[in-house]
């Protein structure tokens, strides 16, 4: 059983970390890999990277021009969902794929190439992340899911 809480808005990718990541039409997110071609993809813990466009639209009420999906280098743009109120361990069906959210927030690292750019980063408080549990593709349109 489960419920649609949201969409994707976008898929984003980029081959080096700390960089603003470009929207592509789909992407195949492997299991306990991520999204194939992605610099943050791999044998850890943050395989996936996921913001709300509710928080980059928290960003721009404060001033901050040019946002745009991928800014915040979020492999995934999300809407209709407050992500970061979500619980370490819950299972989302995200397109073909389901993801376990497995951090929220992040320490940005040093010299972030987005908040050199943007002025801040809203990512250590409200992006998330997730390990994927089960191979698919995921594009815009597709819907979220909390699988109970």
């Amino acid at each position: 059983m489960s419920k649609v809480i949201g969409k994707v808005i976008s898929v984003n990718i980029s081959k080096e970390k700390g960089v603003i990541k470009e929207s592509i039409p789909e992407g195949y997110f492997q299991e306990s890999h991520g999204l194939v071609g992605d610099a943050h993809a791999g044998k850890w813990h943050r395989q996936v990277s996921l913001l709300a466009q509710e928080s980059i639209d928290k960003m721009t009420k404060v001033g901050i021009e040019g946002l745009c999906s991928g800014k915040f280098a979020e492999n995934i743009t999300t809407q209709g969902i407050e992500l970061h109120t979500l619980k370490v361990g819950t299972l989302l069906k995200i397109g073909e794929t389901i993801q376990e959210l497995s951090q929220i927030g992040k320490e940005c690292h040093t010299g972030c190439a987005i908040k050199v750019q943007v002025g801040q980063c809203i990512m250590p408080k409200e992006g998330i992340f997730t390990k994927v549990i089960q191979s698919g593709i995921v594009k815009a349109g597709d819907s979220i899911e909390i699988v109970e």
